[in-house]
């Protein structure tokens, strides 16, 4: 099912009051195709049929929060700049590339950790808490899912929030190791820009050239993100985990992804061998559109906030109230919920309202 293309209003981030927010949090949200009744009904009866829901999340999840992905057309990582990630082989062989590695990542590490989970992550959660899903696989080295109280959860690719040594194994929380590079690079400065998915800005060679990066304090080992760098392979046994937990499940849902890479996407193989039900919600193409029985081209977060809230209102107001009216329902809906509330008001959300959350739906 294909929509009409739109460029989308600017709205609010979480947290913020309309007039103070800055556009560049929700920048990297493409440009989405309007809302269809009959394809929402038909996504709502797919998940509320599910008694076992799979889901695959991608960055088109996390773009809501202000993170950027990678391949989305006009704002994509790969759209606005020829930098790409690093490559595993790079960083293992060069410790040079490991230099300017570590340089950028802890110049963006403090905006990026930041960032905080939105609705979506919420809603996703809420499923899990209610007994809907089965279970969460990730691509997104983000830790937003964790942030909002995750727990059936696997982090395929890792998260930038933990850092391994490369050669005694050992684990260390990323915010220690911020602390151990400002403490080794005294007056060492530079400005962030934009940060990328996996929290890389861009900095000349010569701004890294006197950057120190520390070794394991276990063993004097080398550092590295706890994350698949491209050229890598995900471990065979959190890939065995994964389809066991797909062979439990009696629908798959993917939100955000392209799937194009193949860690992901080897799951809708399987899935479409079983002859499980396929729906997949993302704006761009994917490359496994020809799987899928359900393809919907709008955001992730519309879709998540309205899946459990459409059967309460009929099928006639669908066709004529206005899209927003329905997105301001499903979140005063969605707000009743007593964990969502928490998140807002409390915690890492401290400073939350629901009428800035109510912003954030109302002007999507």
């Amino acid at each position: 099912m294909l929509f009409s293309w739109r460029s989308l209003p600017p709205h609010v981030a979480v947290g913020r009051c309309a007039s103070t927010i800055q556009a560049s949090v929700q920048r990297f949200v493409p440009a989405s195709g309007s809302i269809d009744s009959n394809a929402l009904e038909q996504l709502q009866a797919f998940v509320s049929h599910a008694s076992r829901l799979f889901v695959i999340s991608g960055a088109g999840l996390s773009t809501e929060s202000g993170i950027p992905d990678y391949r989305s057309e006009g704002v994509g990582l790969y759209a606005r700049t020829d930098r790409r990630p690093m490559q595993h082989s790079e960083f293992v062989r060069s410790a040079k590339s490991r230099q300017r590695y570590w340089a950028r990542n802890y110049v963006g590490w403090p905006q990026f950790s930041s960032h905080q989970p939105n609705p979506a992550h919420f809603s996703l959660r809420d499923w899990e808490e209610k007994g809907k899903l089965l279970w969460l696989v990730t691509q997104n080295v983000d830790a937003l899912h964790s942030k909002a109280g995750q727990q059936r959860l696997t982090e395929l690719h890792g998260s930038t929030h933990r850092v391994v040594c490369l050669d005694c194994g050992q684990l260390t929380p990323r915010a220690e190791l911020q602390k151990r590079f400002a403490a080794l690079n005294p007056g060492w400065a530079a400005s962030a820009g934009a940060v990328a998915p996996d929290g890389d800005v861009f900095l000349e060679d010569e701004q890294v050239l006197n950057f120190t990066v520390p070794a394991c304090d276990a063993c004097g080992g080398v550092l590295k993100p706890e994350v698949t760098f491209f050229g890598d392979v995900v471990n065979r046994t959190t890939v065995n985990f994964v389809h066991n937990k797909l062979a439990e499940s009696d629908a798959v849902l993917v939100a955000g992804s392209s799937l194009q890479v193949f860690s992901g996407y080897r799951f809708l193989l399987a899935a479409s061998e079983r002859k499980l039900p396929i729906a997949i919600v993302n704006i761009g193409p994917t490359r496994a559109d020809h799987l899928t029985g359900i393809r919907v081209m709008f955001r992730v977060l519309t879709f998540l906030l309205n899946a459990f809230t459409l059967r309460f209102v009929s099928k006639e107001l669908i066709g004529v109230v206005n899209v927003r009216l329905m997105l301001l329902y499903s979140t005063l809906v969605f707000l009743s919920r007593e964990a969502f509330r928490r998140a807002c008001l409390s915690g890492e959300g401290a400073g939350r309202n629901w009428r800035q959350v109510i912003n954030l739906l109302w002007l999507t």
